[in-house]
């Protein structure tokens, strides 16, 4: 995608970030965060990541048109060299590329930490981002059925790893 930019995320970025996330809080099951996240919690969830785990975002035409972090998986140190993945776009900016590009920013941060599995946590109605994980080279390994709760429906939820 042309003059898209993908760098580190900043405090300023946070609420551009929270922007994004929000959206698809209230109208999506893309997350089962069913409460909008607050500016304050936001922060803090910055302020936990680490160099290991590094938030990104992409900006096109001077805009925040997505983001994406790599997580801890588990606390326990022996998990310590896998991550889970977050990749969420504007919901106006959609299908340009903008995910792909995200996630493949994050399979080369995750090498070049020396973690060695990212996985990803969907909702199973989710098929596009199943799809972009496949495409990515993901694989499912498991489903958790009706795990989930919103919108008055209940969700599975797949999970899919990329071993590095």
């Amino acid at each position: 995608m042309e003059n898209l930019t993908i760098r580190l995320a900043t405090e300023e970025d946070l609420h551009d970030i929270n922007a994004i996330y929000n959206h698809y809080v209230l109208n999506s099951t893309c997350t089962y965060q069913t409460e909008p996240e607050t500016d304050e919690d936001r922060a803090l969830w910055f302020a936990a990541h680490g160099p290991k785990h590094p938030i990104t975002v992409a900006e096109w035409g001077g805009e925040v048109v997505g983001w994406a972090a790599l997580h801890p998986f588990r606390s326990r140190c022996a998990y310590s060299q896998t991550v889970e993945n977050s990749v969420y776009i504007r919901h106006d900016r959609q299908r340009l590329g903008i995910g792909q590009a995200l996630l493949t920013d994050c399979i080369e941060k995750a090498r070049s930490l020396g973690h060695h599995v990212i996985i990803a946590g969907i909702s199973a109605d989710q098929e596009p981002s199943i799809a972009l994980h496949s495409k990515m080279g993901f694989v499912q390994v498991g489903r958790l059925l009706e795990v989930g709760r919103k919108f008055d429906r209940w969700l599975d939820v797949m999970y899919m790893e990329l071993i590095l």
